[in-house]
């Protein structure tokens, strides 16, 4: 059972904050990690606070703030996790949620939301370079941990931001914020108890990528173990950096392709070709029109090159995993559905460095 921990005195939190941002200049999210807060907790800090900018606590209606969100017109679109930050702009098509599951499905902006871990939400104005204002809906999990962020632009409309800020504030507008813990990942079981047998004849007998999922679960197998019990005609490991390998051979070869970054509570997808990409430190980086993805390699422990079928066809994803065996990022090319897969994608992936021999 998940405990709250004791709420940062609000005032002191943003104090010391504003001391380190003077002295350094970090962005949100390290500035709270030298503070050793969440960058939720050091958000809801600046609730009422005043200053050059304005941060309001919206009521926790998630759902009802994203249906409003398409009338935003064109904005950018956030989702990332610890290793990777995706950003699509575009206009929001129609959200479509059922039973707190469901997402927006038109592109450019692709999103599957899981709106049980999504748990707090804040719209934010504050100055930005030359004293422009940057405004932004921000919701967080129930550990003060960013699940998405849309970032309005100078095609969005701010009258109806403004309007859906004066609708969905909480009243009372109290600082600070109450999170739990984030729980320590569960460890897979032994190999021997899982049922490899099981899983084989299973993952062959899928009809669509999206059953894996629900899969691993009935099994309790992790996914990286089952990666690894399957055997190498369904998975096998590529080296680390392959995510950044097959990201600049696509944009090399005109390979158009899918990537994926998720975080619990939102999945958010690029689909089409890439172009521009640089590395800057332990950033690898996509800096399309439309579309960045900001990946640190540092953080990047293993590589998987996965197998599975999809309307009677064998569909090859490219995933990354960190040290904790989470999942960072998944690439696929680009697929036109029931049709099989580009033959240039699999060709991409067969110049991989493999870690294993084929079998």
């Amino acid at each position: 059972m998940e405990t709250s921990v004791a709420q940062r005195d609000p005032a002191a939190l943003l104090a010391a904050a504003n001391r380190l941002r003077e002295a350094e200049g970090l962005r949100a999210r390290d500035l709270a990690g030298r503070l050793g807060v969440s960058e939720g907790e050091l958000l809801a800090a600046e609730v009422g606070a005043g200053g050059g900018g304005r941060v309001v606590r919206l009521v926790d209606d998630a759902t009802a703030i994203l249906r409003e969100v398409p009338r935003l017109g064109e904005v950018m679109a956030l989702t990332r996790n610890e290793a990777a930050v995706h950003e699509k702009t575009g206009t929001y098509g129609k959200v479509e949620l059922e039973s707190g599951h469901g997402g927006v499905f038109e592109q450019p902006i692709d999103l599957r939301l899981f709106m049980s871990h999504w748990r707090s939400g804040f719209a934010v104005e504050q100055p930005g370079p030359e004293g422009a204002m940057r405004r932004s809906l921000q919701f967080f999990d129930a550990h003060g941990t960013a699940v998405h962020k849309v970032h309005l632009g100078p095609q969005s409309r701010v009258e109806v931001f403004e309007e859906l800020v004066a609708r969905f504030a909480e009243p009372a507008q109290p600082p600070g914020l109450a999170v739990t813990p984030r729980p320590a990942r569960k460890a897979d079981r032994p190999d021997e108890a899982v049922d490899r047998e099981a899983l084989v004849r299973r993952w062959q007998a899928m009809t669509d990528v999206h059953q894996f999922f629900g899969l691993l679960r009935e099994l309790e197998v992790g996914r990286e173990q089952a990666f690894r019990l399957a055997g190498s005609r369904l998975a096998f490991p590529v080296a680390r950096g392959s995510f950044a390998l097959a990201g600049e051979m696509a944009a090399a070869g005109g390979v158009s392709i899918m990537i994926f970054v998720a975080n619990m509570g939102c999945t958010q997808i690029h689909t089409g070709p890439v172009g521009t990409i640089k590395a800057m430190g332990p950033w690898w980086n996509i800096l399309d029109p439309g579309f960045n993805l900001h990946l640190r390699q540092d953080l990047v422990a293993r590589a998987w090159v996965v197998r599975k079928p999809m309307a009677g066809h064998m569909v090859t994803s490219l995933e990354i995993f960190d040290e904790q065996a989470r999942l960072i990022a998944i690439m696929y090319g680009e697929r036109p559905r029931g049709e099989p897969e580009q033959p240039a994608w699999r060709a991409l992936l067969d110049r991989l460095p493999r870690l294993d021999a084929p079998a």
